[in-house]
């Protein structure tokens, strides 16, 4: 065996992108410069690591073991580099956070100012679902969340962040001509949905079922950004975390439709579980939070506070 570290990176990429195209993409590699990688590191090994079917790649068993194997040798390499750093008397290590989707307007605010405090960290942090997102904190794959509605049947330590406020809102034509003066409005318009396991579709429905409302459901979409266009493009009306929202309200694109009830108000919280041995890194990033959150929140934020009534 005669395998580099580099080859193992590109080998770990391939198979989480289960794509050489888009492991090329995120490793700012050619395809072809992949596609050698890929090829020297399988010629070591005598069982294919992986196949192609049609023109759709797949690893193999054998080639998920091997992952597993170089996850591990990878790790050791990191911790490696982070010892050195620590013996020289900086804070080093990895941090990793899973974010639910509608979070990427808020986590970046309050990690900015600690990553570049500490040049020798590593942020790995995963934007997805609420439902990813509960199962990378159960799997203890993280050290921390960053969650709007919190999970159910977990023990977990908690630090607020930031509210987050959801409105009613519809693109600027549409929303001029409706009364507004009543809950019942929304039975009588068409609203799009975010997908099932999606941290702002619970904390509708939730207030759907307290308020006895029968809503039309016009139609179901997998991402925030995917909601706002169908929004602005007349499609129907959503309710939606005002943080996601900032340019679309400036540029006149979306409206917040006023009604009985609003805005729901959730939680941003970062949350990590109870039982886990934090890392210096974690810690040290907890005890930065609970300093500068405060300023943060108004340095970033507080243009929301011109639409919270």
């Amino acid at each position: 065996m005669n395998y580099t570290l580099h080859q193992l990176q590109v080998f770990m990429k391939v198979v989480q992108a289960q794509s050489i195209t888009r492991a090329s993409e995120e490793l700012f590699m050619s395809q072809p410069a992949v596609s050698i990688q890929l090829k020297n590191f399988q010629d070591q090994f005598d069982i294919p690591l992986s196949e192609v079917v049609g023109r759709k790649l797949f690893i193999t068993e054998f080639g998920y073991e091997i992952y597993q194997m170089a996850q591990k040798i990878m790790d050791q390499v990191y911790a490696i580099n982070y010892k050195t750093q620590i013996f020289k008397g900086f804070l080093a290590g990895r941090l990793s956070i899973s974010v639910v989707s509608t979070g990427k307007y808020v986590m970046p605010y309050f990690l900015s100012g600690f990553i570049k405090s500490h040049e020798h960290l590593e942020l790995v942090m995963d934007v997805t679902n609420k439902s990813k997102v509960v199962q990378s904190l159960e799997q203890n794959q993280v050290d921390f969340a960053l969650v709007s509605v919190m999970p159910e049947g977990l023990n977990l330590n908690t630090e607020s962040l930031l509210g987050n406020h959801l409105y009613l809102i519809g693109n600027s034509e549409l929303a001029h001509n409706l009364d507004i003066n009543d809950l019942e409005l929304l039975q009588k318009i068409p609203l799009i949905y975010r997908e099932e396991g999606s941290g702002t579709r619970m904390a509708m429905e939730q207030f759907l079922k307290k308020t006895n409302l029968q809503v039309k459901k016009k139609m179901e979409l997998t991402s925030n950004e995917a909601v706002k266009q169908a929004v602005i493009a007349g499609l129907g009306f959503s309710i939606m975390p005002i943080i996601g929202i900032k340019q679309e309200l400036q540029q006149g694109n979306l409206q917040i439709i006023k009604v009985p009830n609003f805005p729901i108000v959730t939680e941003w919280r970062l949350v990590w579980l109870s039982t886990k041995n934090l890392s210096p890194v974690a810690q040290g990033f907890i005890n930065y939070l609970q300093l500068e959150k405060e300023f943060i929140k108004q340095k970033n934020f507080s243009w929301i506070n011109q639409y919270v009534s």
